[in-house]
C-alpha cells in the first residue's frame, strides 16, 4: 500500500514549538498523586510475545492478543474464596449517559493503568488503591463522529510511557511516572469523521494506532508513529488508492473508494518472528447500499497482514464480499500455534458479526480448517457478490429465523445470512450488531479453545435507494437504515475447537454478551455481565463457579497477573451506552486474600410519576441526544447505527419520558443514568427540535 515514510529526524522545529504548548497543556490536565510509577522498558519482541506473569503489558496480554493468563494460584477449586481487595472509584469521569467503560487495564510494576469512556487516564498502585495520578483529557462535548457511546477500549505502554487514543482523533505519549503529555499528535480529525477508540500498539519503537468512521464517509487507515517524538513513520490504507492492489475491486472512474469505510476497530496483533502486523477491518461504505461500489470492495470486513516494519501490504482474506449488512469485523485478530492433522500451523483466527470463527494460516492467509465459496442470493439493484465465503464448521450464532416475527415483510430465504434486501426491507440473522461484536475473545493454549463474547439477534435491514455518493465531509454514510425489532436478544458465550472450528460447549445468558473474556491455565475463564457480575466460568464446560457484583456493567475483560507472590484480578466496571448496562466508575482488584464483599446490584432510580414542574433546557436536551442517543436513532431521529427505531412519530412528551426512563423492547431504560430534569430535557428536543410525520 502508500506508505508515508517519514525520516524520524525531520519536523524538529514544529516538534520544539508544539512541546512548549505541551508543557501547558500539561500543566492544565494532570494531576499528580504522591507517588510516581515506574517506567517500563522499551519492551522487546520477546518480552512482547510471553505469557503475562507479574503484568499484563500490552491490551491483549501479548502480542498475539490471546488474553491467556498462565497463573494457577486461583483455580477451579478455590475461586469462590475470591474477594475483592479495593474498590478504586475514577472520580466519576465517564459515568454519564453517552459513555462506556470497554478498557482492559494494563499493569507494570506494581501499577495499574486504566482508561475511562471520557478518554481520561488515571495510575492506580496495586498495593494500596492509591491514585498516584491522572490526565485529563477535557474532551470537546460538542464532537459528533463518534459511532456508538464515548469509549476507549485501552492503553499501550512501552519505552517509559502509556498511549492513549482519543475520541477526538489525537493520540498522545504520557509520562509513565507522572502522567505529563511528552507528545501529542492530531493523527485525524473528528470534524472528518474520524475517531480512536482502541489500544494503541507500542511494537519495536513503533506506536500504531487505527480509526473508527466507516459510517461518516472516511477512507479507513492504520498509521504508525515514532514512539519517542510522535513523528508519522507510516500509513496503510484500508481502502487503497489508484494503483494499489485491491483499488480494482470498486468502481472504476469514480472517487468513492475516498468514502469507502473499512476503519480498524481494534488492536492489531504481531508476530515478530514473520515481522508481519495483522487486523481486520470494518464494513464498507455506505453502509446498506451497494448500488454506489459496485466490486468486493477490498480491504473492507477482511483480514490484512502487513509488513511491521513498513506498512507494506502482504496479503489478505476478505470474510464477507460486497458487505451490505454490516458485518464488520471488529473483534480483535488471535494469533497462536496449533496442531492440525498431525501438522504444526502458524494460526490466525478472527470471530465476527456473521457468526463464524475464519481460521487461517497466519503465513500466506489461506483458510486452515477450509472455507468455501458458496452462492448467495442476488439483487441486481445493490450489485451483490454472487458467492459468499463459509467456514467449514460451526456457527456460534444462529444464522437463520426460525419464526417470521409479526408485523413485518414475509420471509425471504428463511431470513438466512447473505439475504439481499431492498427498500421494503428485510428480517435476517444475524442482526446488524449480532454475532461477534468490538468484545475480544481469549485463547486456551493448553485445550485450543477460543472463547467467544456474541449476541443473538435478528434485524430488519433496509436499504439500497439512498444515492449518497458524492457526500458530505462529516455527514452519515450509511445508504439505508439499521432496523431494531422489538423482540428480545440474548447473549451467547462459545468454546470453539480451533483444530475443527466446532461448538466444544456453548451457554445462552438473558442479555447481550458485551465486553470478551480472559482465560487462565486454572482452568477459569472470567468474563463480566450486562447487570454488573464479573462472573468465572469452568473453561471446560461454561458452569458458573463465581460471580462477584461489581455495581455497574461490566462489559471490558479483565487483567490478570502476579504481585509479590499473589494472583490478582484487576477489573473495570463501568457500563456500557452501546448495551445500556448501568453506568459507574470503578476499577475492583480482586485476590484470594481479599476481604471486601460484592456491592448491591445496581437499581433504577423510581420510575416517573409526573412531567417535572419546570422549562426545559432545549439545548441540554439536544447535547444530551447527540451524545447518547443519536448513535442508535440517528442525528435527526431517522433511525441510526445501533438499530434505534425512527422517532418521526414521537409525539406525546410523557409517553417519551416514559420510554427514556424505562427503556422499551431493545432501548435500555436511562432512568438509573439520567436525572429527572435531563429526562425531561431530552424528551423535550425530541419533540420539538426532530422531524415528526
Amino acid at each position: 500500500m502508500r506508505n508515508s515514510m517519514n525520516m524520524r529526524n525531520n519536523g524538529l522545529k514544529s516538534l520544539l514549538a508544539a512541546s512548549v504548548a505541551l508543557v501547558f497543556l500539561a500543566a492544565i490536565s494532570v494531576s499528580v498523586g504522591h507517588a510516581q510509577s515506574a517506567q517500563s522498558p522499551a519492551f522487546s519482541s520477546a518480552e512482547l510475545t510471553n505469557l503475562p506473569t507479574d503484568g499484563w503489558i500490552t491490551n491483549g496480554g501479548n502480542i498475539y492478543n490471546q488474553r491467556y493468563s498462565p497463573l494457577t494460584q486461583i483455580n477451579g477449586d478455590n475461586v469462590a474464596d475470591l474477594k475483592g481487595v479495593w474498590r478504586a472509584r475514577l472520580n466519576g469521569s465517564g459515568i454519564g449517559a453517552k459513555y462506556s467503560g470497554e478498557a482492559t487495564p494494563i499493569v507494570y510494576n506494581g501499577v495499574i493503568y486504566i482508561i475511562t469512556g471520557a478518554d481520561d487516564v488515571f495510575a492506580i498502585s496495586v498495593d494500596t488503591g492509591e491514585m498516584l495520578w491522572t490526565y485529563e483529557a477535557n474532551l470537546d462535548q460538542t464532537i459528533s463522529s463518534i459511532c456508538c457511546g464515548w469509549a476507549s477500549r485501552g492503553l499501550g505502554m512501552g519505552d517509559g510511557k502509556i498511549f492513549v487514543g482519543q475520541l477526538d482523533g489525537k493520540l498522545l505519549a504520557l509520562d509513565q511516572r507522572n502522567g505529563e503529555i511528552v507528545w501529542s499528535v492530531q493523527a485525524e480529525r473528528w470534524q472528518e469523521g474520524f475517531s480512536i477508540t482502541s489500544a494503541p500498539l507500542y511494537y519495536d519503537g513503533l506506536v500504531v494506532t487505527g480509526f473508527a468512521g466507516a459510517e461518516n464517509g472516511v477512507q479507513g487507515r492504520l498509521k504508525a508513529y515514532d514512539a519517542s517524538n510522535g513523528e508519522p513513520v507510516w500509513t496503510f490504507y484500508t481502502v487503497p488508492n489508484p494503483g494499489e492492489v485491491g483499488h480494482d475491486t470498486w468502481p472504476a472512474d469514480s472517487e468513492v473508494y475516498k468514502y469507502g469505510g473499512a476503519t480498524v476497530w481494534q488492536t492489531p496483533a504481531v508476530d515478530p518472528e514473520l515481522g508481519l502486523m495483522y487486523f481486520s477491518t470494518g464494513n464498507p461504505g455506505p453502509d446498506f447500499n451497494g448500488n454506489v461500489r459496485e466490486g468486493n470492495n477490498l480491504f473492507a470486513t477482511s483480514i490484512v497482514a502487513i509488513e511491521a516494519a513498513t506498512g507494506e501490504y502482504r496479503w489478505h482474506f476478505q470474510q464477507v464480499h460486497h458487505d451490505l449488512w454490516d458485518y464488520d469485523s471488529p473483534s480483535p485478530v488471535v494469533l497462536f500455534d496449533i496442531e492440525i492433522d498431525g501438522t504444526l500451523r502458524k494460526a490466525l483466527a478472527e470471530p465476527s458479526k456473521t457468526g463464524w470463527v475464519y481460521i487461517l494460516d497466519r503465513i500466506t492467509g489461506e483458510p486452515l480448517i477450509g472455507i468455501e465459496e458458496r452462492p448467495v442470493p442476488q439483487d441486481e439493484h445493490q450489485r451483490t457478490s454472487p458467492t459468499q465465503p463459509y467456514p467449514i464448521g460451526d456457527a456460534f450464532v444462529p444464522q437463520q429465523v426460525e419464526i417470521a416475527p409479526e408485523g413485518y415483510p414475509p420471509l425471504v430465504n428463511q431470513g438466512r445470512i447473505f439475504t439481499p434486501f431492498g427498500p421494503e426491507g428485510q428480517v435476517m440473522k444475524p442482526g446488524h450488531s449480532g454475532g461477534s461484536n468490538w468484545s475480544p475473545s481469549s485463547y486456551d493454549r493448553e485445550t485450543g479453545l477460543l472463547y467467544v463474547c456474541a449476541t443473538d439477534r435478528m434485524s430488519f435491514f433496509r436499504g439500497g435507494i439512498y444515492e449518497d455518493y458524492p457526500m458530505e465531509v462529516g455527514d452519515r454514510y450509511l445508504g439505508g437504515r439499521f432496523g431494531a425489532l422489538p423482540i428480545h436478544m440474548s447473549g451467547i458465550f462459545a468454546a470453539m475447537d480451533m483444530r475443527t472450528n466446532t461448538i466444544a460447549w456453548r451457554t445462552r445468558w438473558r442479555n447481550r454478551c458485551h465486553g470478551g473474556s480472559v482465560v487462565t491455565a486454572g482452568g477459569l475463564v472470567f468474563t463480566g455481565r450486562h447487570d454488573g457480575r464479573l462472573t468465572a466460568l469452568d473453561s471446560s464446560n461454561g458452569d458458573v463457579l463465581w460471580e462477584f457484583q461489581t455495581g455497574a456493567g461490566a462489559n471490558a475483560p479483565a487483567a490478570i497477573f502476579e504481585h509479590e507472590g499473589t494472583q490478582y484480578v484487576a477489573a473495570f466496571s463501568a457500563g456500557n451506552a452501546y448495551i445500556g448496562s448501568p453506568r459507574g466508575d470503578s476499577l475492583w482488584l480482586f485476590s484470594l486474600d481479599g476481604a471486601l464483599s460484592e456491592v448491591p446490584e445496581p437499581s433504577d432510580r423510581p420510575l416517573l410519576t409526573a412531567i417535572p414542574d419546570r422549562t426545559p433546557d432545549f439545548a441540554n436536551g439536544k447535547t444530551l441526544f447527540d451524545g447518547a442517543c443519536a448513535f442508535c436513532h440517528g442525528d435527526q431521529g431517522e433511525g441510526g447505527h445501533a438499530g434505534g427505531v425512527p422517532l418521526t412519530a414521537a409525539t406525546d412528551l410523557a409517553v417519551i419520558m416514559l420510554r427514556v426512563t424505562e427503556g422499551f423492547d431493545a432501548m435500555p431504560p436511562f432512568g438509573a443514568t439520567l436525572t429527572s430534569e435531563e429526562i425531561h430535557d431530552i424528551s423535550t428536543y425530541v419533540l420539538e427540535g426532530l422531524p415528526h410525520d
